[in-house]
């Protein structure tokens, strides 16, 4: 009887389903009418861009190459050593160039450009970037000695390269940035919005950043296209360095301007810090404190803070000793 009751159920449901996709094609209809409304945007027929697994590959393959033996598959030693890092740089350069290529391809189609040897033009940046690596890795290492002399916490440099989600969205962003300015389309934005997605830290690959940049915790900062950091800048969580309001059209108006602050060498900024405009600078070895809005420039060596807000108490033993303490 059991298996019969369950057996009615089951056919009642498949038979629902069925009546419900039966109103799938009316559905498709209306969307691929709505194809040619001129007020939404549709990608069809123009060269695809691949995203977030073939992107997230090629930032998996350029740590490993930027940090040898901490994020390979297997041990790397002296005897292998020359083989793997041969290994990993070619493939790197494989991934590297398909992506560039594949956007610079892209956006030559869909946007009628006249053409622009997307392979010759693909090969020559990711080389380019290759070469960088050397620098990069020293960069990089410096990111990491600033995370741990700026950290108790932070047990070792391992501790920091393995596991820092600020370190990783810096790395990101180093790699992107060197692909901004060597004109490439899409794919840094596309690489920094990933680690974005990942660790909550939004730096715009645009952004000029020096050395010994450190992003403690990290998780909601924003860091906008025209901001320029220096050296040994420090940032905690919930830091905006962004624009101020936007007018309308601003997209068109105001793009390529310097739209967001500069923050000198030395500068420490606390969390919930929020510094906006392309005016605004914050100088040297000052010290912005938490939940600080600016929007005006700090001289250099300076220190900002807000006044300590007034708390209430609603516990009521310590009510009855607050007010003994006020009448006496």
């Amino acid at each position: 009887m059991d298996d019969f009751i369950i057996n009615s159920l089951c056919r009642t449901e498949r038979d629902n389903a069925s009546e419900y996709r039966k109103e799938l094609p009316h559905a498709i209809n209306a969307i691929l009418t709505s194809m040619d409304d001129k007020r939404c945007f549709a990608h069809i027929g123009d060269e695809p861009i691949y995203f977030s697994i073939s992107v997230k590959e090629m930032i998996d393959k350029f740590r490993e190459v930027l940090f040898p033996g901490y994020f390979s598959k297997e041990k790397i030693d002296g005897a292998n050593l020359v083989y793997n890092m041969g290994q990993a740089v070619s493939q790197l350069y494989d991934i590297l160039s398909e992506q560039i290529i594949h956007v610079l391809r892209h956006d030559c189609l869909r946007y009628g450009q006249a053409c622009s040897e997307c392979e010759k033009r693909g090969h020559e940046a990711a080389l380019k970037v290759i070469q960088t690596i050397p620098d990069l890795r020293v960069s990089l290492a410096e990111d990491v000695k600033g995370a741990y002399e700026g950290d108790p916490a932070a047990k070792s440099h391992d501790e920091i390269i393995f596991s820092y989600p600020g370190l990783f969205a810096i790395t990101v962003y180093r790699i992107a940035n060197i692909l901004f300015n060597l004109g490439v389309p899409q794919l840094p934005r596309i690489m920094t919005e990933h680690a974005h997605g990942l660790t909550g830290i939004d730096i715009h690959p645009g952004a000029k950043i020096g050395e010994r940049f450190v992003i403690d915790h990290g998780t909601g900062i924003v860091v906008g296209e025209t901001s320029v950091i220096g050296n040994n800048v420090r940032l905690y969580q919930n830091v905006t360095i962004g624009a101020l309001s936007l007018p309308p059209n601003a997209g068109k108006k105001l793009r390529g301007a310097k739209r967001h602050p500069t923050i000198e060498d030395d500068v420490i900024i606390y969390s919930g810090a929020t510094i906006l405009g392309g005016e605004t600078i914050i100088g040297e070895r000052s010290i912005v404190g938490g939940n600080v809005w600016l929007t005006r420039s700090v001289p250099a060596d300076t220190k900002v803070f807000i006044e300590s807000p007034s708390l209430v108490y609603k516990h009521q033993e310590i009510q009855e000793e607050m007010n003994y303490e006020y009448q006496t």
